[in-house]
């Protein structure tokens, strides 16, 4: 069942309830009504028929004389008037009776003056009449037909208007839901038409602030985060595939060669070096690319707990310095503590030492001296390292486009690189809601500042 179609029956079945209790307590109110004034009515019927039995000069006779000939042609009032002895002195049709006073009931009108009550469909009321320093007591009955054809029509004029009422409900909730969620047929019809090769369509965004433009924005921002993926994907494998390439055609080219001719001694140790040179680079690519899927991983599925930044750093300057002697790392504290905490951090260790090696290791290469150093400040509540070289430094337009994956700028004729690592050290501090900014003017050094949240 569709939403519209089942939007339309809950409202109808609401506002069928709804109608059903308001048309139940109009139809119970009309009925208290009607009794309350049938009751009121028997009453003074009750206490005419008295008046014209005691005070006025009319016979027996003729009282029951005027009742048969009005019930003839109307539900006329039947009365009886007894004595406080139960005595019977007056009735208007002995023959019919349709109260069948007992003692008991009479007993019960001399003692709580009024009561009322029903006989079948008829309503009774016994009433309590003072005459000459005496109580009478007094009955009297009838069928309320006016009233009873009233409720009644009642009735069957709110069945009536209940049901054509919850039609037009209903087919006006179809109409309405089906006005309401075209759009959302719209945005089904072109999300069908979106798909891989297609990631740039975009479903068409109204003015309206209503939760369906909320929705259509909110999926035309999936669909950019999607293309942005699917881009990045498609580059990644593409330059991927380059780099792997070029190292693989160099090992296949020169083991060809070697197989095609015998080598002397220098040239078998100048293959072997150049075979262990191109390993080695393929070593590092795939190094970095597998770093570079980790630090892609959903955030809740990397491991954190409380690091100092300090012995981090010292570890990245570590595997630098194994893998290059040559180079020379400074780590500086511009900042004095004795408390753990102001230089400690929520961080996966092994990702943020990848990171600052990655820093590390270019300004090291970059660099005449093979030299870089770090500073350690803090600024308010975060950790701010400042990472710094005196290298070739890199122009204002590649300064742009140093962190995205496998860019490499005008410096690559300086020293071989991948392209991988800045990018992935920018990747891995907002892993860890840190920042990134870089700094640089050619011929004198590049600057990257990094702050972490304490």
């Amino acid at each position: 069942m569709k939403i519209r179609t089942r939007l339309s029956l809950l409202f109808t079945l609401i506002t069928a309830i709804i109608l059903l209790l308001f048309a139940t307590a109009i139809y119970y109110s009309a009925a208290k009504d009607r009794e309350k004034e049938f009751y009121s009515l028997l009453k003074k019927e009750a206490y005419t028929k008295a008046n014209l039995f005691f005070d006025a000069d009319i016979t027996q006779k003729t009282l029951q004389d005027i009742y048969k000939n009005n019930r003839k042609i109307l539900n006329e009032v039947e009365v009886a008037i007894y004595d406080t002895r139960s005595n019977l002195l007056y009735h208007d049709a002995v023959d019919i009776d349709m109260v069948k006073e007992t003692p008991e009931m009479l007993q019960s009108i001399h003692e709580k003056g009024e009561i009322s009550f029903y006989q079948g469909d008829w309503q009774v009321i016994g009433v309590r009449y003072p005459f000459q320093n005496e109580y009478y007591l007094i009955t009297a009955t009838a069928y309320d037909e006016y009233g009873y054809t009233k409720l009644n029509n009642l009735l069957n004029s709110s069945i009536l208007i209940f049901i054509l009422a919850i039609l037009v409900i209903f087919f006006t909730g179809i109409y309405f839901s089906k006005k309401t969620f075209d759009p959302v047929r719209d945005m089904i019809k072109k999300a069908k038409i979106i798909s891989a090769s297609r990631l740039d369509l975009r479903l068409p965004l109204k003015d309206n602030k209503d939760e369906l433009a909320e929705l259509t924005n909110t999926f035309n921002e999936m669909l950019t985060r999607l293309e942005n993926s699917f881009e990045a994907q498609k580059l990644f494998v593409s330059n991927t595939s380059h780099e792997l390439r070029t190292p693989l055609t160099r090992l296949l080219t020169e083991l060809e060669l070697s197989e095609k001719k015998q080598l002397t001694n220098d040239e078998y140790a100048s293959l072997i070096h150049n075979l262990t040179t191109d390993v080695q680079q393929l070593i590092r690519l795939s190094n970095s690319l597998l770093d570079l899927a980790r630090a892609n991983y959903d955030r809740s599925k990397i491991t954190f707990k409380t690091v100092r930044i300090d012995e981090i750093l010292l570890d990245a300057r570590h595997q630098v310095q194994k893998l290059n002697p040559q180079y020379k790392v400074n780590i500086c504290f511009d900042m004095e503590t004795e408390d753990d905490s102001d230089i400690s951090i929520e961080g996966n260790e092994y990702l943020l030492q990848v990171a600052f090696a990655n820093l590390f290791e270019n300004g090291c290469k970059f660099s005449d001296n093979l030299q870089s150093q770090v500073v350690i400040t803090n600024k308010e509540k975060k950790i701010q390292l400042t990472f710094s070289d005196s290298g070739i430094g890199i122009s204002e337009k590649d300064l742009k486009k140093i962190f995205d994956p496998f860019f490499r700028g005008d410096n690559k004729y300086f020293t071989e690189g991948n392209g991988i690592g800045l990018s992935l050290t920018k990747k891995i501090i907002e892993i860890h809601n840190g920042s990134i900014t870089a700094q640089s003017e050619l011929n004198h050094g590049t600057t990257f500042i990094i702050e972490l949240p304490i």
